[in-house]
């Protein structure tokens, strides 16, 4: 059940609205911005039905601060007002806002009107989701990865924390398709997915398919040594479910490994050190495969074997 919230001040005002919408979606009020706001940046709801005259904030600056929170500036809001003026109509649709119900209101308009932007919020949430994940694997995709990871790392200067950036590539894949075909091949790629995300339980913690068989994987507050042993036990996973590989090449399908972990500072790239994962992944590669390469900060190299 799609889930409402109401922001107005009135008990009377919210609680008719309530009991127009509550046969067919959860609703929560909130009588002041302030607890309106926190209940909206839980980012669980489909719809905001806003009151414009609030006693401690006007309902266009609640609006304004809407639009501005990622976890909420996609959350349709109609606006609710007595104020009947194409004036304040402009203002409120030029901030954001998709609709207006003026009062008094009518239970029909109001149902019609709430139906219709929930219906649209449920196809926008789906073609984001489509847009921002890979429609093989169901992870995070290439799109999903350049957005997240900047903003991990952004997150990580201004808390001081230590930052692991980690590819992963199935070795051989391209040998493994010219043998037993690409719908098998998408079938390693779907499993391997799905072993890597079995080990992430952290919400700081992201992975998304970078491009064909290679993986990227960020990670927040781990240091060198644990990164490097968390990835070690990932990697022997994905050996571990033994995945016939074409006879000539390997018994069993792996994955090569290569990041590094810093605690990264203003001023410094996140490309460049995208860069060093990247030749970790190749040093990994040419050592022999089914391993892990890793980088403390450039300080020095860690690989399995």
């Amino acid at each position: 059940m799609d889930k409402i919230l109401i922001i107005d001040d009135s008990h009377l005002q919210a609680e008719a609205l309530k009991q127009i919408l509550e046969n067919d979606y959860e609703i929560t009020v909130s009588h002041t911005a302030e607890d309106g706001l926190r209940n909206a940046k839980s980012g669980v709801y489909s719809l905001i039905l806003l009151d414009i005259i609030m006693p401690d904030i006007n309902g266009f600056l609640i609006l304004e601060q809407l639009q501005e929170t990622f976890l909420t500036k996609y959350i349709p809001v109609i606006l609710i007002t007595c104020l009947n003026d194409e004036r304040n109509e402009e203002r409120g649709l030029s901030l954001g806002a998709v609709d207006y119900i003026v009062k008094p209101f009518k239970p029909v308009i109001v149902k019609a009107r709430v139906n219709t932007h929930i219906k649209l919020f449920r196809y926008q949430m789906r073609f984001r989701r489509q847009a921002m994940f890979d429609e093989l694997t169901g992870i995070a995709n290439r799109r999903n990865y350049s957005t997240e990871s900047l903003k991990k790392w952004r997150e990580s200067i201004r808390l001081g924390l230590p930052f692991t950036i980690c590819m992963i590539d199935v070795d051989k894949f391209k040998v493994y398709n010219d043998t037993f075909g690409h719908p098998a091949g998408d079938q390693i790629l779907i499993a391997v997915a799905k072993a890597v995300s079995s080990y992430m339980h952290r919400a700081t913690d992201f992975f998304a398919r970078y491009g064909g068989e290679e993986f990227v994987m960020i990670l927040i507050g781990n240091d060198a040594e644990s990164s490097y042993k968390y990835l070690k036990k990932i990697r022997q996973a994905i050996e571990d479910l033994h995945l016939p590989h074409a006879p000539s090449t390997a018994k069993w399908v792996t994955v090569s490994i290569g990041g590094i972990t810093l605690t990264p500072k203003e001023g410094d790239q996140y490309e460049n050190f995208l860069k060093i994962a990247d030749n970790m992944l190749y040093d990994a590669k040419e050592y022999g495969r089914n391993m892990v390469v890793w980088s403390n900060n450039g300080q020095e190299q860690w690989r399995e074997k």
